[in-house]
Formats: C-alpha cells, sequence, structure tokens
C-alpha cells in the first residue's frame, strides 16, 4: 500500500502539479490527487491496524502515516516496517515464502 501511496504522490507532484501550473492541465490533478487521496485514506487504515497488531510508540504510527503525504518517504517507510514484521516473524523481509531446496 505505501509503494502504491508513494507512486500516486511522486505523479501528483512532479508531473500533474507541474502541467497544472506550466500547461494549464488540470484534468491530471483531478485523477491523481483524488485517486490518492482514496488510496492515502486505505493506507491510513492499513499503518493504524498494523500499529495497534505490532503495538507501535504514538510517534512511530505518525511517522508511518506522514510519510504517505512526503514523496519519496513511503519507500523508505515501507522498507522499515517489512523488515521489522520479519523480524518479528522470523522469516525473510522480501515478501516471498522461504522454501527449502527438495
Amino acid at each position: 500500500m505505501a509503494y502504491v501511496t508513494g507512486v500516486l504522490l511522486i505523479v501528483l507532484t512532479f508531473v500533474a502539479m507541474p502541467m497544472k501550473y506550466f500547461a494549464h492541465e488540470e484534468s491530471l490533478v483531478r485523477i491523481v490527487g483524488i485517486t490518492h487521496g482514496w488510496v492515502y485514506m486505505i493506507y491510513v487504515i492499513t499503518a493504524l491496524t498494523l500499529a495497534y497488531q505490532l503495538r507501535w510508540p504514538l510517534v512511530r504510527a505518525l511517522l508511518v502515516l506522514l510519510a504517505g503525504t512526503v514523496p519519496f518517504a513511503s519507500f523508505v517507510a515501507e522498507r522499515s516496517v517489512r523488515a521489522e514484521a520479519a523480524a518479528r516473524s522470523g522469516s525473510p523481509a522480501t515478501g516471498g515464502s522461504a522454501r527449502s531446496p527438495v
């Protein structure tokens, strides 16, 4: 979810907004802005659920939530959270399943 939020924010910030102000084309801002807003709400719910389950301190939860509003920060937050979750569960942080060779 953080990757999708981050990509949409980057497109909004570095593509759609310059097109709005330099090319006077607002349609991309409408589409990407609304999409980012909805995806960010899902990101917030997901992050709060994860913060509750992993019993994060309030500051950590707020930093992860704010990462969805700063371009490129969501990628750093996703990597950090994924590594922490993998360390707690004892599985690799790659997201794939650990299979033993047959």
